[in-house]
This record gives C-alpha cells, sequence and structure tokens, in this order.
C-alpha cells in the first residue's frame, strides 16, 4: 500500500482556523466532545433494538413465518444501527475519553460478527486517510463487479450495475462474517499494519474467538431452539444479514461513490492538495434537517464533520456543521450536500448507471452547500 503524502503547505490557513473555531464551540459552552446522555440512551435503545428480537426469537416458541421472518428483518436493521451509532464511534475512540469505554462499547462488533482491529486498520487508517484514491481506499475497490469511477475499467456487463447492486450490496457483510477478517490479517500483516509474529498471533486467535462466540450465538442457537427447520432458519439468518449489508452500504456509498465525490488517481506518493481539502473533496452530506435519520444512521448523514473530526462523537454533528460550512465558505473551498436520504441514493445509482454507459462519466456537484 502506497502511503501518501498530503500537502501540507496548501489550506493551512483553513485546517487552523476550523479546528480553532470547533475547539471554541466545545470550551466556550461547556460541552464534551465525547458521548452525552443522548447517546448513552441512544446506545440502550440500539442494543434493545437488536437483542430484544434475539431473545423473542429464542425463548418464545414461535413458529408464524411472517412474525419470525419480520423478527429476523428488526434484527437485521438493528445491528446495521448498532454498526454505525455504536461500534462506529466506540472504535474510532470518539465515544468516551476512556480508552476502556471504548473498548468495552467496541465489542459491540462481536454483536456484528465483524472484527474490531481489522475494522479499523481498513475504515479509520486507510479509508479516512485515503477516502476515494484508487487501488488504496479498499471501499471503492471495484472487485470487477463495480465500476465507482471513471479511473476503473469498464466492462460490458457494468451497464446492468445499478440493476444488479442491490444485490451484490449483500456481499460485503456476508465476507465479514465469513473470510474477509482471516484474509485481511494476512494482507495487513505483509503490509506491517499489523505486526509479524506475537501481535499477528494475537490477532489471528481473537479473530476465531470472536467468530466462534458470534457463530454460537448468533447462528447455531436459534438453527437448534428455534422450532422449525433448521435450513429456514439459516435462510432467514441470511435474509437479515443482507438487510443489514444493504442499510450499511447506502449509508455509506451514499457520502463517497456520489456525482459530486472526487476520485483520485496519483501518481507518485505526493498530493497536491491537503488532508483536510481532500475529505472535502470526496465527501457528501445527506439529509442533515432529519433528525430520524441522524438518530439512526449515528450522524453519518454528516459525513463531512464525521471526517474532518473522527475523535467527535457523532451527537456533536449537527451543532459544529454551521461552523464548517461557514469556515469552507471564507476560505473558497467545497461543502457538498443533498437534502434527503432518498436523494442520496439516487444520485448514487444514477452515477453507477452512468459509470456503466459513460466510459468518461466524471459526475457533477450535486448540491453545493456554503452558507452560514
Amino acid at each position: 500500500m502506497i502511503r501518501y503524502k498530503f500537502s501540507k503547505k496548501q489550506d493551512q490557513e483553513f485546517t487552523a482556523t476550523l479546528r480553532s473555531r470547533v475547539n471554541a464551540y466545545f470550551q466556550d459552552n461547556g460541552i464534551n466532545r465525547d458521548a452525552n446522555s443522548t447517546m448513552v440512551v441512544k446506545s440502550i435503545c440500539l442494543f434493545a433494538w437488536y437483542l430484544t428480537p434475539y431473545f423473542i426469537l429464542i425463548f418464545s416458541g414461535i413458529t408464524s413465518m411472517p412474525i419470525l421472518i419480520s423478527l429476523w428483518i428488526v434484527m437485521g436493521l438493528g445491528k446495521a444501527f448498532i454498526g454505525t451509532a455504536i461500534m462506529h464511534d466506540s472504535l474510532h475512540g470518539s465515544y468516551s475519553k476512556s480508552k476502556k469505554v471504548n473498548f468495552w462499547m467496541g465489542l459491540s462488533a462481536m454483536l456484528i460478527g465483524v472484527d474490531s482491529l481489522i475494522w479499523k486498520i481498513q475504515h479509520n487508517v486507510i479509508h479516512h486517510t485515503y477516502t476515494n484514491i484508487e487501488h488504496t481506499d479498499e471501499d471503492i475497490l471495484p472487485r470487477i463487479v463495480f465500476r465507482f469511477s471513471r479511473n476503473q475499467p469498464k466492462m460490458w456487463f457494468h451497464r446492468f450495475q445499478h440493476i444488479y447492486a442491490p444485490l451484490f450490496y449483500c456481499v460485503p457483510l456476508l465476507e465479514w462474517l465469513t473470510t474477509k477478517d482471516f484474509l485481511k490479517a494476512f494482507d495487513y500483516r505483509k503490509m506491517r499494519l499489523i505486526k509479524p509474529g506475537k501481535e499477528f498471533r494475537t490477532e489471528l486467535l481473537g479473530i476465531i474467538a470472536r467468530k466462534f462466540f458470534y457463530y454460537i450465538f448468533f447462528v447455531a442457537v436459534p438453527m437448534i431452539v428455534i422450532p422449525i427447520p433448521a435450513w429456514i432458519t439459516l435462510v432467514m439468518i441470511l435474509i437479515s444479514s443482507g438487510v443489514t449489508g444493504i442499510m450499511l452500504a447506502m449509508i455509506f456509498q451514499t457520502a463517497h461513490v456520489v456525482p459530486s465525490a472526487a476520485f483520485f488517481e496519483i501518481e507518485g506518493e505526493e498530493v497536491d492538495h491537503s488532508w483536510s481539502a481532500h475529505q472535502l473533496l470526496t465527501t457528501c452530506n445527506y439529509g442533515m434537517n432529519d433528525k430520524i435519520l441522524s438518530w439512526l444512521v449515528g450522524g453519518l448523514n454528516f459525513q463531512v464533520e464525521h471526517h474532518l473530526f473522527p475523535d467527535i462523537c457523532h451527537v456533536h454533528y449537527p451543532q459544529i456543521a454551521p461552523i464548517v460550512q461557514q469556515t469552507t465558505k471564507e476560505f473558497g473551498l467545497p461543502y457538498y450536500a443533498v437534502d434527503t436520504f432518498g436523494d442520496a441514493v439516487a444520485s448514487h445509482f444514477h452515477m453507477l448507471k452512468e459509470l456503466g454507459r459513460n466510459q468518461e462519466y466524471a459526475g457533477q456537484p450535486a448540491y453545493f452547500v456554503a452558507k452560514a
């Protein structure tokens, strides 16, 4: 993996000004940058959302197929929102100042079936540093099936990618649940993102133990206990995971794989703009006035604020967004956003459609926000 170097000369006044203003907001208002009571209540609600259907499935003896599949779908949504609202903040270290609290809340990754260290390397280290940089940001790797930017080769079947995308968006989570954590552990060892030797062996054993926990409690137990044929329960589990996968894809893809977002294929190791400017160029917000959406997706509709301040708990993003908007306006930098989540989803699929048909499709700003 190439470790690109962002410019330390460009946009430094913008970065300093923005950080100073955001810091002043918290200091002047006596507000902690970490989780507050709202976040604690949200965490309790989301754990209940995910685990209550699970215990009903295990202990109720229900055999009605419509009720069972409904419970699994509710669990699938709960799993997605635990991932975006609880696991995401804790693994960024923004849930609490306490490393112990972040650690314990980060164990929510076990409930989802993903490994916390592998997730942190792929998301925190690689994606957040090298957002939308070809061959480096793993979130936009085409894997042949998709063409996410004009820098990627176009195949004949890409003309249908906007149609088959929902089906394939189920796959990433199933990969996480089965092979991905193991394969990435070996990849990251080669990249020296996981140290060979004791650290690697400890991580590998940890992955095995955590997968064992997930498969025992969330696969084996339901298949054994729920009084219907085990294969039907397994199908329902796969449907539940598919619901989680599609929801997560829509939350994240609509922030970076949209017409306004820039994609970079860089020769060498030097990037000719700053890291802060790079986050603005490659990220788009959506549904900023939708409080219910913000609550459910862990504030990730404020992706601009999240990418600029991943160390701040997401409950504060709506309050610091006007500061970011004002500062980008003053320094002539972009701040991309669309009005609703539906607009974001539509723009994402429009982009997939155009990239599948047009070799040189480059996209265009969906909506430029530069207001106080």
